[in-house]
């Protein structure tokens, strides 16, 4: 059986549930929730387990906060012996317009504290990670208060949309690989 790990990335505690920087969360619980799947709080984080055509995926939410979730990312690796190419990385990106998606097999942490972290402790910038835009529409200085700001009424409107997409991209990234999916969603 094929094994893979899907990590949201986010910072627990109830003041960050709606913060476009918990977009990496919101993910994996919308995702739970339509496959009627639950998450336990096991070592570094809370994990669900889903099984699909012969393969598992483990998705992770980091208790460790944001800026140390390559502790739990590396921990849950090396217990289920999952490669990196098997590793999907959902997070936030403020270079991207909203809703927007990006995925690719290898790069830059892009200044982001979590996938900064991840790279450290897996000694590597070749993993694969799906980028969801929540925009820059801050005023300079105003970074910190907007990616820990909750969605607007707007945003809120359109995120169901976006998240049935993101629910698609974790199964095409199980069923037909990176690049497969990379060619499908990048860009929608």
């Amino acid at each position: 059986m094929k094994k893979f790990l899907i990590v949201g990335l986010g910072n627990i505690g109830t003041e960050y549930v709606n913060t476009r920087h918990n977009i990496g969360f919101k993910i994996l619980d919308y995702f739970a929730n339509k496959e009627s799947i639950a998450f336990q709080t096991l070592k570094l984080g809370d994990l669900a387990e889903y099984k699909i055509k012969g393969r598992t995926l483990f998705l992770l939410k980091p208790n460790t906060y944001m800026n140390l979730s390559g502790k739990a990312v590396k921990y849950w690796m090396d217990k289920e012996n999952i490669s990196k190419e098997n590793v999907l990385i959902i997070t936030d990106d403020l270079n991207l317009p909203f809703g927007s998606i990006r995925l690719k097999g290898k790069g830059s942490d892009g200044g982001h504290n979590g996938l900064k972290n991840i790279q450290l402790l897996l000694n590597t910038v070749e993993y694969p990670r799906f980028r969801f835009g929540i925009s820059d529409a801050f005023k300079k200085g105003q970074q910190i208060d907007y990616v820990l700001g909750e969605w607007d009424d707007q945003e809120k409107e359109k995120l169901k949309e976006r998240l049935e997409v993101a629910s698609d991209i974790i199964k095409s990234f199980a069923l037909a690989g990176l690049n497969n999916t990379m060619n499908q969603f990048n860009g929608k």
